[in-house]
This record gives C-alpha cells, structure tokens and sequence, in this order.
C-alpha cells in the first residue's frame, strides 16, 4: 500500500453525528471524570467537557485514511487543535466538513503525517468549534513529499504553576473506545504486538482528556464555555495503569503552556501543550452599511424593526400603504412618513414607500425604492398584514384571498426581487411573518391560518435555493400587542405585549452572525422558542409488497404516532431517504461483492447496451462517479433527450457526484448492492441532488 499525495486538498463529504446526554456522559467518565466532576457526568444541569468535540473526528479521520491508503497498522495521533467558537450542546446532531490540507515526509522508515482540517456546525448552521488533526503513519515514509515544519514551543524553564496528578486505571481505553475511537491498538493485544508494543496502550486523546479536565480546574472550574483553544502534540506512548502528571505554565491572562509526564519513566508524553481561555467576546449587532426593507412598518411591529435597525445602523425603506386594518380604504401616507421622520430625527437614514405588496407592481415597486435611494438591499422583513376574520361557514372568498393577497402573496411579490439582488451580491437576511394560528390554529381564522402556514412552505424552499448565494431565511411567530391583535387577545394581556419584546430575536435573524435557515421562532413577553415540524420514526407494515389494510394501521396506531424519538427534517430528501431506507428489504448477499467483478471502466463501456431509453423521458441530468482504489477513476454519463453520452473525467458541473470505492460500484451495477443500501451503510457517497440517485436503478437494465 503506497500513500497518496495527490488526495491534498480533498474535501471529505459532510459527516453527520446525531448524540445524546448519555455519549456526553460516557465520554467524561472514559476520560476519568466521576464525582468529583459530577457537572460533566449527571443529566441534570449537565455541562460538556469541551475535548468531548474530539469525538466527531474519528469518522473524518478514518475517511481521510482511507482516501490516503495510508497503512492502517503504522497510525498514531501526532497532533491536535481544536478552537471553541460556540459552546457544545448536550445533545443534537453536529454535522463536520474536513479537507485534507496537508501530507508531510518525515523521510524513509521514518514516517508520514497526513494533516486535516475541519469546521463542525449545529443543525442549524452555528460553527461550534474548528479542528487541525495530524495523524503520525510510520510506516508511509519516503514518498518525495515535503518535511514538515519543526512547530516547537520553548516550554518554560520553571516549576510549573500547577501540577495534578492522575492515574487512569488498566481497563481506561476499554471504556474511552467505547466513545467512538475504537482502534484495535488499545484493545487488542495481538494487533498491539503486531504495531510493535508489548501489549494495548492509552489513546492519546484519553490523557488528552485527562488534561483538557486538568486545565478547566486550574484556569476555568465549571466554565466549558471559557475554553477557547486546546492544542498539543503526542510524543510518547503511555500504558494504560501508569501515574501521568499535567503540568501547566500561565504564561499571559487567557493562556497557558502544558505537558503532560509519565510519572514512572519521567518521558513527557504530550508536548507543545497551548490553552487559551477567557470569557467569550461579546459581539455588538451592527447593520452599517445594510440595507433593510421593512414592510407593514408604519405602526406596530414594523415599526419597532424599522427603529431598532435604524439604531443600529442600518439604512432603511419604511413601508407602509397606510390603509384600515382589514385592508380597505385607499390608503395614507402618514403612518410611514412618521415613522421615516423618527428615523431621521436619531440621526439615521430611512426614505418612505407606500406601495401595495398585494401587487407584483408593488412589490417591485418597494424594492426598487431601496436600489433608487440607497443602491442595495441586504434584508427583508415581511411584515405587512390584515385581518379579515370569520368562522369558516362565513367566509366569503373575498375575504379568504384579500388575506392571502397581502400575507402570501404579498411575501412573494416582495421576496421574488429582493431575492435577486440578494443572489446577484451574495448576501441577504429575510424573515417571513408565520403566526401561531398558523403553526397551532385559532378559531375563526382559516384565511389568516393558511396564508401564515404558507410562508413556513415557501422558507422551507427558499432556504435551500438561497443557502449558496449567502442568502438565510427564517420566520417569526410573534405574540404581540397592536391593531390587528386588539380584539384576539385577552384584554388584560394587550398592554403588556409589547412590539418591543419581539424585536431581538429578529434583529438577531437579520444579522451576518445569524447561523439559522428555515427556522420558526415563537416570540413574545421576551420569551423566545423554536417550532418544528417533527417527524416520528414510524412504523412498517407488511412485506413492502401486499396492500397493507386499514386495521393494520389501526393496530399500530399508537406507535405511528409517537413522536419521543422524533427528527425535524432540512428538506424533502432526507424524509424520502428514511421512507425507502425504512422500506428496504436487504437480500441474504447485501453488501456482498461479485464472484466475477467487472473493471469500472468494463462496466462504463458497456453502459449503453444496458439504457432504458423509454424511461428516461423529461430527465435532464449529469451524474459524476468518483471511484476509488487500483480501478478507479472519474467517468460521468449525461442523459438528455432520451440519449445517453459517457465521458471519462471530470464534468463542470455535474447535477449528482457519487463517490464510492471501485468493487463497491461493480457490485451495484451487477445488482448484488443497491444504490440505497450503499448510501446508508456508507459505502456511497453522495453530493448535489441526492434524490438522482435511484436513476442507477430505474434507467439501466441490471448488468
């Protein structure tokens, strides 16, 4: 096996890994917290130990191997960074994007380090923490690669500051595996002796722990969210039983040197320790130099945005058509004039519009007001509304679309140009009015309650057609007090809702360090939550292939319905992957590869013998298979027309990449694996428009 140079600068496909409090827990005892650190390991009130990030790499790193063919029995952990941007949650689903950035060569018999970048997000697109991982392979020296650089700290030449003492017991790397790292070097003696030690020893990121929990008691007792930085590099092996010592430099307020020692030999087993602490900057929300649209801004709500944008330094377009709350009458331009002249009065900037967003004309009409006086559009509030609310016997079509008119259809003629600018620059924030009648219902407001739901449609598709071009869409359910809510709500409640509790949670929305995209937010009163569409994971009925019955249904009635271990999905693909995964029935040989494999390129070659032609009408796609290993290589096939073209190499823009190893793909093409079986178990990897993967299945007869 010869490693790979010319992997540098792969990305690896996105890696998802969804965690309960319990690997929380688990990780903190097998990094040897107990009692005496019970913040990190009870459920209640419980705190993450900031190394416990270390756990979402070890897939990246296995993938990164694998790409790399670096020798699998010669690997060691050589170096490791991690920068905190955010606190790590107790539980959720992070997703993590990595590159292969670097491969060095320490030279003939003396060893390779293969470099990885990575940032991890929450699933709703906060940066939580950025890695640098070096994995030592000893046994991949001597490529003709670059030397890596020296990187050495000057440790200082005094008595530590802080010195605490561990002793993680034999069984230590036993528990800590469980954790993910499950590297038969610390748990299997024959492949310990194999790689040239006398039986299984620590993993380093287990002292890693040890140390990251050292340093928190010294520098930062109970406050994970002050850990900034942790960095080090491994030197030495340690055996699981040996006493080791951390050793710990304050060298400047909010940073530290540290080492970690074998007690018993004196060896320094990690060195080149750094940790940086201190409280988290706050960040001031500016908008300077943003443009902002606001719609319905002439009172209320709107008008509470329009100000506080304002305030914080945005230019911003008042609109308002100034009409009855149920949207009659021809309108006046005083309520957006005032609002304007408050504005003005703070020293900022704001022009006037009165246009109706009712119209395609108005709609585009206010964003052009944006591009006259100010050159640009950087956010949009859809704020404009009526009420015209009746029981549903009683509701007159023109009631029912005069509603639709200014919430829907309104967010839409505003939206739909405001959109294109935001592509055309790159940027954009825009938030949509949803409602609790729309999320929940309220009786007496079907009209209001559908065009309200809409909105949370169109986000839903908006975020994903935006997500490249920089562009975040979100909408807010508010609970606040003005003329559209003075006869739903409770009286007594009116005068304490005010429009001003609302505002911060927007305002968040609207700004560069707002993370989210497609997301609803319930506000008011200052309280603020998350609403989401949860899907159960349900239940199958029947073979895939008998009709099921109705008192089929009603007899897993109550499973069907359990939504405790419930998933919100981003988009319809993930939903339709789950549906076909839950419907999946594997054959006995799944997995398996063929008796006789073909050569990828063999395959290729006679692809076109095998095109369904009939069913490839409309179907307007380019698929690109990256494969891996001796036989691999890039082929893509374009189906247009009805016609079928194959190309050896790389297309520009291809619809769907599906990368996999080379023996993987012969066995789906002779049918042994299917397309879905291979993406679930990993073996398949997909980018672009997932759902073009059945076309494998559909389009070609089975070779």
């Amino acid at each position: 096996m010869t490693i790979r140079p010319d992997m540098v600068g792969r990305t690896i496909e996105p890696l998802y890994k969804t965690y309960s409090w319990k690997d929380v827990v688990l990780y903190a005892l097998g990094v040897g917290a107990g009692y005496a650190d019970l913040d990190y390991c009870y459920e209640k009130d419980l705190k993450v130990l900031p190394s416990f990030a270390i756990t979402f790499l070890y897939a990246l790193m296995r993938r990164s191997l694998a790409e790399t063919r670096a020798d699998p029995t010669g690997i060691l952990h050589g170096e490791q960074e991690l920068c905190f941007h955010d606190v790590l949650p107790a539980e959720g689903t992070l997703t993590t994007k990595g590159r292969i950035a670097r491969l060095y060569d320490k030279g003939e018999n003396k060893g390779a380090l293969l470099v990885v970048e990575s940032d991890t997000f929450q699933n709703n697109g906060k940066k939580l923490f950025s890695a640098r991982t070096t994995l030592f392979s000893r046994l991949d020296g001597g490529f003709g690669g670059d030397p890596p650089p020296s990187g050495a700290i000057t440790m200082p030449d005094r008595k530590p500051d802080f010195s605490i003492d561990a002793r993680p017991p034999e069984n230590q790397p036993l528990l800590y595996r469980l954790s993910g790292d499950d590297y038969p070097l610390h748990a299997d003696p024959a492949f310990a002796r194999a790689a040239g030690f006398d039986s299984p020893i620590m993993h380093g990121l287990c002292t890693f722990g040890y140390a990251c929990r050292a340093m928190m008691e010294r520098l930062v007792p109970g406050k994970p969210q002050n850990v900034r930085r942790i960095a080090c590099r491994f030197s030495k092996p340690l055996y699981p039983g040996c006493p080791l010592q951390t050793c710990i430099w304050k060298t400047e307020p909010g940073r530290a040197l540290w080492r970690v020692i074998n007690t018993d030999s004196g060896e320094v087993v990690i060195d080149n320790g750094m940790f940086e602490y201190g409280e988290p900057p706050r960040r001031d929300i500016r908008f300077d130099d943003r443009v902002a649209v606001v719609t319905g801004a002439g009172a209320g709500l709107g008008r509470v945005y329009a100000l506080e944008l304002a305030r914080r330094g945005a230019r911003v377009v008042v609109n308002d058509l100034g009409g009855a709350r149920d949207g009659s009458g021809e309108g006046s331009r005083s309520a957006a004039d005032q609002v304007v002249e408050e504005i003005r009065r703070m020293g900022a900037q704001a022009v006037a519009s009165y246009d109706n967003v009712a119209t395609e004309a108005g709609g585009r009409q206010i964003v052009q007001t944006a591009l006259d006086h100010f050159g640009r559009i950087d956010i949009l509030i859809n704020n404009a509304g009526i009420l015209r609310d009746k029981s549903f016997i009683k509701m007159h079509p023109e009631n029912w679309q005069a509603v639709l008119d200014v919430h829907l259809n309104g967010a839409y003629h505003v939206t739909r140009p405001a959109f294109a600018v935001m592509k055309e620059k790159g940027y954009g924030r825009i938030v949509v009015t949803t409602s609790a009648a729309g999320l929940y219902g309220n009786f007496g407001q079907t009209n209001y309650s559908a065009a309200k739901m809409a909105l949370v449609g169109l986000m839903n598709t908006l975020k994903l057609e935006g997500a490249k071009y920089g562009i975040r869409i979100n909408a807010v359910a508010p609970m606040a007090a003005s003329r559209l809510t003075r006869d739903v709500l409770p009286v007594e409640w009116f005068d304490k809702l005010k429009p001003e509790f609302v505002a911060p949670i927007v305002l968040f929305l609207c700004s560069e360090q707002c993370p989210a995209s497609g997301n609803i937010y319930n506000a008011g009163l200052g309280c603020f939550s998350r609403a989401a569409v949860v899907t159960s994971p349900g239940v199958r009925i029947g073979d895939g292939e008998a009709l099921p019955v109705p008192e089929a249904v009603m007899d897993v009635w109550d499973q069907l319905n359990d939504l405790k271990h419930g998933k919100v999905y981003t988009r319809l693909d993930e939903q339709l992957t789950d549906l076909l995964q839950m419907n999946a029935a594997p054959s006995a040989d799944a997995g398996e590869p063929s008796r006789n494999p073909q050569r990828p390129a063999t395959i290729f070659d006679g692809l076109a013998d095998r095109f369904l032609p009939e069913k490839a009408a409309g179907i307007d796609v380019v698929l690109q298979f990256t494969l891996s290993g001796e036989t691999g290589g890039q082929w893509h096939v374009i189906i247009q027309n009805q016609r079928l073209t194959i190309k050896h190499g790389r297309h520009a823009e291809p619809t769907t990449e599906l990368k996999m190893a080379a023996d993987d793909f012969t066995a789906l093409a002779d049918g042994s694996l299917s397309a879905m079986q291979a993406f679930n178990s990993g073996k398949l990897a997909l980018s672009g428009d997932l759902m073009k993967i059945q076309l494998m299945e559909t389009l070609f007869k089975k070779g």
